[in-house]
């Protein structure tokens, strides 16, 4: 599957996002949570990359199945607020 330039850097902001789960990223844009993974290896240097699957790593909002049932939403109520 190859996505555009535009997509490609949506997922990269989605994966960095700590509220938004791979299962979104999937929905969206049909990567499971290793081709994000292998994409994020591509996209980031070495350092970052490992600062990004420890942060990730075990994280309950980024794993549906670890989140807890009352979060339904992917944001912080405050991230899109218009100023």
């Amino acid at each position: 599957m190859t996505l555009s330039k535009e997509d490609e850097s949506r997922v990269v902001e989605m994966a960095w996002e700590d509220r938004t789960p791979f299962e979104a990223i999937e929905l969206q844009f049909g990567l499971n949570e290793s081709s994000v993974i292998k994409m994020m290896r591509s996209y980031l240097k070495s350092p970052s990359f490992k600062l990004w699957r420890k942060r990730v790593s075990g994280r309950t909002t980024k794993h549906l199945m670890l989140r807890s049932p009352d979060i339904s939403r992917g944001y912080c109520p405050t991230q899109y607020k218009h100023r």
